[in-house]
């Protein structure tokens, strides 16, 4: 049995055979083949986070691979302070195969993990959030080709999406430079890990988002208040104001660069209407993999078991 609770559980040989798994399966969908490969099989979400696109896109990758899917606020499984994390684990771990978290505590997800009989997902927590950097970088790897020959820098808030993505960007080899405010970097002790781990990574942090971006052949870029910060948007907004990603900055980078964002966007703050709306915008196509990528984990996870 597996879990993912970061990307620190996946060799970078394993996360190349999630990616073909995935295009495969999406090759097959695109031509209306759907293989039944999990039929009979359970997957139980937990959510403390509203979602749209992680719990739409868990629940229908199920459904398209014939299993089941069941959904659950942290509060109706009781992890409101009801029953102990440890107790619901057990509890849910023998209803289900796959188990899917989402919530603000990343220690939460680790002790569920460590008393689950269930493979584990981490769906989303204030550290790290890894299907969503899988999926990012499957998109990048699909569109434009060998991700050794692409550049990729995030403009905005060294929160958990930039974390996921610069572990699998060092685990892969992939050129990555972090551009945020002073204050809101990428933390200096997962930075430190991460050289320490992949002595060869290429991770960069520049200040200077017209710097950063010079040579990017992608953009990414996030909300610059996350669920839970929302009493510091008004702040945020003024500290942020020279990191929109826009038409300007998207000229500062290579040709044809395109513009990934994780959603849901803040039109007008963090990115403009011409930019996301744009052919370079790719956007809504990494959303939709999101789905594809869930169902190559889900399958690879049980081929695990």
């Amino acid at each position: 049995m597996r879990h993912l609770v970061t990307l620190h559980d996946l060799e970078s040989s394993e996360i190349l055979e999630i990616f073909a798994l995935v295009q495969e399966l999406k090759d097959k969908r695109n031509v209306g083949e759907r293989p039944q490969l999990l039929q009979g099989r359970t997957m139980t979400q937990v959510f403390e986070k509203p979602s749209l696109r992680t719990r739409l896109s868990f629940e229908s990758a199920m459904w398209e691979l014939g299993g089941g899917a069941s959904f659950f606020t942290c509060k109706e499984a009781g992890l409101d302070g009801r029953e102990s994390i440890e107790d619901v684990a057990r509890v849910v771990g023998r209803y289900s195969d796959i188990v899917t978290l989402r919530t603000f505590s990343h220690e939460l997800i680790e002790t569920f993990s460590q008393n689950s009989e269930a493979s584990v997902i981490n769906a989303l927590s204030d550290l790290s959030h890894p299907c969503q950097a899988l999926t990012d970088l499957f998109t990048m790897q699909e569109i434009l080709g060998d991700l050794s020959q692409q550049k990729l820098v995030y403009v905005g808030d060294g929160n958990n999406v930039a974390y996921s993505l610069a572990n699998c960007c060092a685990k892969l080899g992939i050129p990555f430079v972090v551009s945020s405010p002073e204050g809101f970097e990428l933390s200096s002790k997962l930075v430190s890990n991460l050289k320490q781990q992949f002595p060869s990574a290429q991770l960069e942090l520049e200040a200077d988002p017209q710097k950063a971006v010079a040579g990017a052949t992608v953009i990414y870029t996030d909300v610059w208040a996350s669920m839970g910060q929302e009493a510091e948007t008004e702040k945020r907004k003024k500290i942020f104001a020279d990191y929109q990603i826009n038409s300007n900055l998207m000229a500062a980078a290579a040709k044809n660069c395109r513009l990934m964002h994780c959603l849901p966007a803040k039109r007008g703050l963090e990115v403009t209407d011409e930019v996301l709306d744009s052919k370079q915008s790719i956007v809504f196509e990494q959303a939709e993999n999101r789905k594809h990528l869930a169902k190559g984990l889900l399958v690879w996870l049980m081929q695990q078991a």
